[in-house]
């Protein structure tokens, strides 16, 4: 009868570990109750069988591979419980937990996801659908785990719904720090970002800048990829290769991969170093392998396996090279070593794993232990020997030391800081309720017990002086500096050339480009001021046309000499069209072009005007002989505009302006044309700043005609608003910046242009239209005659003094009233004594010396 009872027995337990769930409850791992459920998620087994024989169907099958490290994370997480409920830290109030095997898969974590999610005390084991979920009470009340990225992202998704706190162990994933896409995730470990960045230093520190890298297919994989890639760049170390494997065991692809990852190892001579971010079973596999193939490298570990015991008793591992790893901070677990001393005494009747490694210990007592946690993993693959529980016990005791010795404590001090933070967190709440309760709080309502207040997108942790690294201050990026995660120690700085970001930015915002616009109001103004200065050049033109045969046209130099002055001036007020608007490389070459060339064009003629003035008027013998032979019109004409012509094309062939993107400014990229050379934009503006100078000193020389005939003065003020303006301009120029420096310019421009315009023209056309009575030969005549009677009676009168000669001058003036023969005789008789005297004193002046003058004007 007792042998049948045994046989029965056997028979149940290979059948319970053989076959899958059959109810939710036998989806359970562990449990325990209590007032507050807490939920837990571990890869216990390393894969999940796939049934081949028969079609697909959408069930949970076996997990097979028991994982001894994972089955310590999990007995960590019982005895942290444990340590709180019989603590004082929650008086009276007990907590409870419902922990899952998530076999390393995804599908069976959300199933355990779905289960945490099912409405508290209710029989049929669903999840309502709600819209506000702020008054639901789920199964549990917080989350420990998962342990591998792919899984906790998953997770995290689903959980978010009813923002359920979950805190990880060992998900380091960069991304899993956004607050906006994981609200409800925590963690006690440092993300990949840390990680990574001091891979890269190590790495460029040793000398090393050819490397490899071998990853997962998963979200944990791909992402320290990319970010390791970052951080190897601007290390300057260079990747020769990356290699990716399947995310799970159960692809059937895995062994393939492996071998062509060795191939590709060996092909790759002369790469030494390989970073491996790879979960433990891939690294068992991947290494096993290696030793077979004589490979001798060095291994850069990624915390996910730095320091498995199931990695460092790899027979014969110490072939395969170094291996420099980088893990978690460890803690004191004393506490924790006693609890496996003693776990012999646990009971495990709600413990599946722990009854599970009793029956595998058990097996495999024959096997040494550098080979007992394999044993132990493949023969949960098979079926289960029964071993009765004194066996169990007896086990148990003489090898008690083998779970210690596989345990990383990093990693179980991680899940008592876990564990830990949740308990002072429900601590907390439960100071103003009663939470032996159940309703008593939401899940979303737990606040973890923390030094400082987290900081959020924008900000960035500075250190206190207290010695605490979770104590700091939150501080504001500054400017073009962001954050977009919560909690990090340092703001990223923006591509300065692109974009920017304002004080305490999440992110990085795109520069406007910006330029002179022609919506902008500036810009229409001075589009109006100059349609305006071409409405007064057209109108002058009109005028000048219609009073061809007047003398003030005349005397300006003729209707063609009018005509070009007009022309440039319409030029000039044309050119600042191309100031304005987006700039290209057609405008940005012809807007200086233009208006150095037209305006060129224009003091050259004017400087003509103020020659042929001075020479009218001048009574120097010498200087009337100098003048005479300096003037020529035409060739003067095209000498001084052929050599600003000729600095253009060199400007253009040498060194031509170009649209060039200012990215100086912080917020703005100023689309602005670059001038090429500032050598020749200078000189083109200081060569007509020279020929300017000289038509001031000519028109100054000249400023003393006639009063109703006083061009030269008003040559003068023109050349002096021009001087103005341009030493005005080169300071405002040089100190301006933004999208309004082409208005500088324009506005120099116009000043400079509306005055030569006004102080030329303007005059004339007043006589023309409010004048007419002196805009006739006759009285032009008359007033030339007087200025030139009256100028050669001075002359003489000195002459006469030098000589100290006495005479007796009468000088009559003509009345503009009387008839033309007595002023023809009044003419004459003045024409005399000037002759008369100029002949004493050796000077040789004709008697038709006012009609020379006047046929000269």
């Amino acid at each position: 009868m007792a042998l049948l009872m045994i046989l029965i027995t056997c028979f149940m337990a290979i059948l319970a570990t053989s076959q899958p769930c059959q109810t939710p409850d036998d989806f359970v791992a562990v449990t325990s109750p209590g007032h507050i459920m807490i939920g837990g998620l571990f890869a216990i087994h390393e894969k999940m069988l796939s049934s081949e024989d028969q079609s697909r169907r959408p069930q949970i099958q076996k997990c097979v591979g028991f994982e001894v490290s994972a089955f310590l994370q999990t007995l960590a997480m019982i005895h942290s419980i444990e340590m709180i409920n019989n603590s004082t830290l929650l008086s009276g109030v007990k907590l409870g937990y419902e922990i899952y095997d998530t076999c390393t898969e995804v599908t069976a974590a959300m199933a355990a996801t779905l289960r945490f999610l099912s409405k508290f005390n209710c029989s049929r084991e669903t999840v309502e659908f709600q819209c506000d979920y702020s008054n639901y009470m789920p199964r549990v009340k917080a989350v420990i785990g998962a342990g591998y990225s792919e899984i906790t992202m998953a997770v995290s998704r689903m959980l978010n719904l009813q923002l359920i706190p979950q805190v990880s162990y060992e998900s380091t994933a960069e991304i899993l720090s956004d607050k906006i896409r994981f609200p409800s995730f925590l963690r006690t470990v440092p993300s990949d970002f840390y990680q990574t960045k001091a891979m890269a230093h190590l790495i460029q520190k040793s000398g090393w800048n050819w490397i490899g890298i071998i990853t997962t297919d998963d979200d944990y994989g791909r992402l320290a990829l990319d970010t390791f890639a970052i951080q190897a760049a601007a290390n300057n170390v260079c990747i020769a290769f990356k290699e990716v494997f399947p995310a799970f065991l159960s692809d059937n692809t895995i062994e393939v991969r492996i071998n062509q990852t060795l191939e590709k190892i060996i092909a790759e001579a002369q790469v030494n170093v390989i970073v491996v971010f790879l979960r433990r079973f891939h690294v068992f596999n991947l290494f096993n392998k290696a030793i077979e193939r004589n490979i001798h490298k060095i291994w850069i570990a990624s915390d996910n396996w730095s320091t498995a015991t199931k990695i460092i008793t790899i027979p014969n591992v110490k072939k395969l090279g170094k291996v420099v790893g980088f893990t978690f901070r460890r803690g004191n677990i004393s506490s924790f070593h006693a609890f496996l001393q003693t776990l012999h005494l646990y009971p495990n009747d709600n413990n599946k794993p722990l009854r599970e490694y009793a029956i595998l210990f058990s097996d495999c007592e024959h096997v040494k232990d550098s080979d007992l946690s394999q044993c132990i993993s493949n023969r949960s693959q098979g079926a289960l020997t029964y071993k009765v529980k004194e066996d169990v016990k007896r086990n148990f005791f003489m090898r008690n030391d083998f779970l210690w010795h596989y345990t990383e404590p990093g990693l179980i001090h991680s899940i008592q800081l876990a564990v830990f933070a949740l308990g002072y967190a429900i601590r907390d709440l439960c100071q103003v309720r009663d939470c032996q309760n159940p309703n008593a709080f939401q899940p979303w309502e737990q606040t973890l017990s923390k030094c400082s207040k987290e900081c959020s997108p924008g900000e960035m942790k500075k250190t206190t002086r207290s010695q605490h690294i979770c104590c700091y201050e939150c501080v504001s990026c500054p400017e073009n500096h962001y954050s977009n995660q919560t909690d990090m120690d340092h703001c990223v700085l923006c591509n300065n050339e692109t974009h920017w970001a304002p004080v305490r930015s999440a992110m990085c915002l795109e520069k406007e480009v910006e330029y002179l616009n022609w919506n902008d109001s500036l810009a229409l103004l001075l589009v109006a001021l100059s349609l305006l200065g071409i409405i007064f050049v057209l109108a002058i033109g009109i005028i000048f046309t219609r009073n061809l045969n007047t003398p003030v046209v005349k005397s300006s130099g003729g209707l063609v000499v009018c005509y070009v002055i007009l022309l440039c001036h319409f030029l000039n007020f044309a050119s600042t069209g191309f100031f304005i608007g987006e700039p290209q490389d057609f405008t940005c070459k012809t807007r200086q072009t233009l208006f150095g060339v037209s305006f060129t064009l224009c003091i050259s003629c004017i400087l003509m005007k103020s020659l042929k003035i001075l020479l009218a008027f001048s009574f120097d013998p010498n200087l009337q002989n100098f003048l005479k032979c300096l003037y020529k019109p035409i060739p003067i004409i095209f000498t001084c505009t052929g050599i600003q012509v000729i600095i253009c094309i060199l400007w253009l062939i040498f060194a031509a302006p170009t649209v060039e993107e200012n990215v100086s400014l912080p917020r703005v990229i100023i689309l602005e044309c670059e001038e090429g050379s500032t050598l020749a934009f200078g000189t083109m503006l200081g060569y007509i700043a020279i020929l300017a100078f000289i038509c001031f000193i000519f028109a100054f020389k000249g400023r003393k005609l006639p009063e109703n005939y006083n061009e030269a003065k008003f040559i003068t003020f023109g050349m002096l608003i021009y001087f103005i303006a341009w030493i005005t301009f080169i300071p405002v120029y040089a100190t301006t910046l933004g999208k309004y420096l082409p208005a500088v310019e324009i506005i120099v421009i116009l000043i400079s242009n509306y005055g030569i315009l006004c102080c030329t023209f303007f005059p004339k056309c007043y006589v023309i239209l409010c004048k007419q009575e002196t805009n006739t030969k006759s009285a032009f005549l008359e007033l030339i005659y007087s200025y030139s009677s009256h100028s050669a009676g001075n002359l003489a009168m000195s002459h006469a003094s030098l000589d100290s000669t006495s005479s007796n001058i009468t000088t009559t003036h003509p009345s503009p009233h009387g008839n033309s023969a007595a002023w023809q005789k009044s003419k004459d008789l003045q024409v005399q004594p000037f002759a008369q005297t100029c002949g004493d004193n050796g000077t040789k002046v004709s008697k038709t010396f006012p009609r020379k003058r006047i046929s000269s004007i």
